[in-house]
């Protein structure tokens, strides 16, 4: 029986190399798969899937006004698939998710997803909030806080490794960007911030009072 999997982590876990790796055992059994990715990553270049470990794929891309239902419908006609696999899920919109949906039950292709459960701000994505509410397995992959205790928060920090508090849910990013921290860590990163950006803002007050 097909099933929908979500895989999930903070960043660092080895999300991508865990998808490249579950590819490569089908693939070695003469099985076939069909890769997708965010069209808006293109860290790895375009249509790519990449890990850490300097591994990688080439994948189809997903944007928002796309069907992932009918792309694989399409690719059905052309070859046999016995697996689908996503990188970067929650990228995905809740409407993709129901097509994954439609594809495990009607078209019976297991669907393995990939990514991270919360934003900067520790809020869900889209996507990763309708994958944990619809799919048939939720499997957590551990990541590593600084301090040794498992890692489930994505901190953004600047190009000084100050904690960013605000801004847009989806902002590209590797180490340079992201930290994967355990809870407490995490906000004690913000707090740090806010105090900090408190800091800076007194004196200016003062200079214009």
């Amino acid at each position: 029986m097909a099933k929908l999997y979500f895989y999930y982590a903070a960043m660092n876990a080895g999300k991508s190399t865990t998808l490249l790796q579950a590819d490569f055992n089908y693939r070695e059994r003469g099985m076939e798969t069909m890769l997708w990715t965010a069209a808006l990553d293109d860290r790895a270049g375009a249509g790519r899937i990449a890990s850490r470990l300097e591994i990688g794929a080439d994948a189809h891309r997903f944007s928002v006004d796309m069907s992932l239902f009918d792309a694989v419908v399409q690719e059905l006609l052309k070859r046999r698939l016995d697996c689908i696999l996503v990188d970067e899920a929650q990228f995905l919109t809740r409407d993709h998710v129901l097509q994954l949906c439609r594809i495990t039950d009607e078209i019976k292709i297991p669907v393995l997803c990939y990514g991270l459960r919360t934003d900067f701000q520790g809020q869900l994505f889209p996507g990763s909030a309708a994958l944990l509410a619809l799919s048939d397995s939720l499997v957590e992959l551990k990541a590593v806080c600084e301090c040794g205790r498992k890692a489930t928060m994505n901190l953004r920090v600047d190009q000084d490794g100050h904690a960013v508090a605000a801004g847009a849910q989806t902002e590209i990013g590797g180490n340079d960007r992201y930290v994967a921290l355990c809870r407490r860590h995490f906000f004690e990163r913000l707090r740090e911030s806010e105090a900090r950006q408190l800091s800076l803002d007194i004196p200016r007050k003062s200079e214009t009072a």
